[in-house]
């Protein structure tokens, strides 16, 4: 009993750890800052770290670009252009390390322990240095972790209103907008049963005014795009589960955020951002395809695209490579979470994506998609745990920016190569025979084809090349 009451109190610790800071770790005076009662913050949020500049592969500056040279082109794009990087202010501004086994390690030196609409000025000012100094025009955030939830739907509105006119004021001058916004719609005890799913037809219309306040702040920003992230659309157990109920809910919900869109002339891209469980047992969008068909069966597959995030790829059991090209292939592809997970642990950790191979096979679905404007890429990512300095954020970034930008390289190399392209090509060659193209143009039927299979006789099956394809993709690293 005592073991069961220690880790409750440790998850209870963690899902406030948002509100909570030490209090000796505020206002620290060898920064230069000053803190008070108001969202004023006197001097920089990030002293001693400069405008980071590219100085190439040989620089040993961790707080320097060494392969991302956003005005360089390739294959006809600036690099910026491919890229469109993004901040995700939830884990840049409001992650605190903490977990359901501890507490907060990371107390910045802004946080004055409140979860005010002081305080959350203060965040938004940070967020401006931190884009302005990291050389990114674009952000993403949810509505709650932007301005403090209030007792009713009004006061959380008249929070939210309040900071964001703040954040309309800081984009003055800069090209800095929101890559997408969101509505939050699974920390607060009302979403236990899902939002658009739940059970409850009050929390539904609850939902509903959210997201429409969500859209409307986006919208007022310049956002280019609007998430649904569905983490609580879903289910424990199908015993008390109507789930084509709750599918058909969903749908509904979809339809009027559709509309309202249209209604307030927001040409953003609605997207859609699979994720297979957690933190339900089972999610509606379960994948890029499960998505692909529920928007199909629905009506508004032209309506829709989807944000993939990696680290949700390898949850559903897909590589991120392969959830890319299903969406490509649908004429789905968004917008990319970029991030990747631990493959000795089973759930979403958020880690910014480091691995060059994989960050390639990524490029390569971008670069076939001739870009994913106005999608970018976004770094759903977290610090660790255990890395708890300012400057950590800016090398977290910093690293995930060269990573992706080392697989533009490495793409458009294995891509002017040819090789890898002749092989798929070669594969293939008998579809472009006469008799491949009839199939492919619908011409060909059953008896047409048991026909040609009695003249051919027996097939000869050459070999997939798998070997050589790997050896030509390992020599662009």
């Amino acid at each position: 009993m005592k073991k069961v009451c220690f880790f409750t109190i440790l998850v209870c610790l963690n899902a406030a750890s948002f509100l909570v800071a030490a209090d000796s770790q505020t206002c620290p005076a060898d920064l230069g800052g000053k803190c008070s009662d108001s969202d004023d913050w006197q001097g920089e949020f990030f002293p001693g770290i400069s405008q980071i500049k590219y100085e190439g592969a040989s620089s040993k500056n961790p707080l320097a670009y060494k392969w991302y040279n956003a005005e360089e082109e390739i294959l006809g794009k600036k690099m910026k252009d491919w890229f469109r990087f993004s901040v995700a202010f939830w884990h840049t501004f409001r992650g605190t390390g903490g977990d359901p086994f501890g507490a907060a390690t990371k107390y910045w030196p802004w946080e004055d322990g409140t979860n005010s609409v002081s305080m959350a000025k203060r965040r938004m000012r940070a967020n401006f240095e931190f884009l302005k100094k990291l050389g990114v025009d674009w952000w993403c955030f949810h509505d709650r972790d932007i301005a403090p939830d209030g007792n009713t739907l009004e006061e959380s509105n008249k929070n939210l209103d309040e900071v964001i006119e703040l954040a309309k004021e800081l984009q003055k001058g800069s090209k800095i907008r929101p890559l997408w916004g969101t509505a939050q719609l699974f920390l607060h005890p009302r979403y236990m049963h899902g939002g658009a799913t739940s059970s409850e037809v009050g929390v539904y219309a609850y939902a509903a005014a959210q997201v429409k306040k969500a859209m409307e702040v986006t919208h007022y920003l310049g956002g280019e795009n609007y998430v649904f992230w569905g983490g609580r659309e879903g289910y424990q157990t199908l015993l008390n589960t109507d789930m084509e109920r709750e599918l058909d809910h969903m749908a509904r919900f979809f339809e009027a955020a559709v509309a309202y869109k249209k209604k307030i002339g927001f040409n953003g891209t609605l997207l859609i951002e699979p994720k297979p469980q957690e933190p339900t047992k089972h999610q509606y969008d379960w994948d890029a395809a499960t998505a692909a068909n529920f928007l199909r069966k629905y009506g508004l597959i032209n309506e829709f695209k989807l944000n993939i995030e990696c680290n949700h790829a390898t949850l559903s059991g897909h590589t991120c490579h392969h959830e890319l090209e299903t969406a490509r292939i649908n004429g789905l592809l968004g917008n990319i979470d970029a991030n990747t997970g631990d493959a000795q642990t089973g759930w979403d950790t958020d880690q910014f994506l480091t691995d060059v191979g994989e960050a390639t096979m990524v490029m390569m679905s971008v670069i076939k998609n001739g870009g994913i404007a106005p999608g970018g890429f976004n770094f759903d990512a977290k610090l660790r745990r255990e890395s708890t300095d300012v400057e950590d954020l800016f090398i977290a970034h910093i690293s995930g920016m060269d990573t992706v930008a080392r697989g533009l390289r490495n793409a458009a190399k294995i891509l002017e190569d040819g090789r890898l392209g002749e092989l798929v090509g070669k594969r293939y060659s008998s579809w472009d025979t006469e008799l491949g193209k009839q199939i492919e143009e619908g011409k060909a039927d059953f008896e047409y084809l048991e026909k040609k299979a009695k003249e051919f006789g027996e097939p000869k099956v050459p070999s997939a090349k798998q070997e050589l394809a790997e050896m030509i993709f390992q020599s662009a690293m």
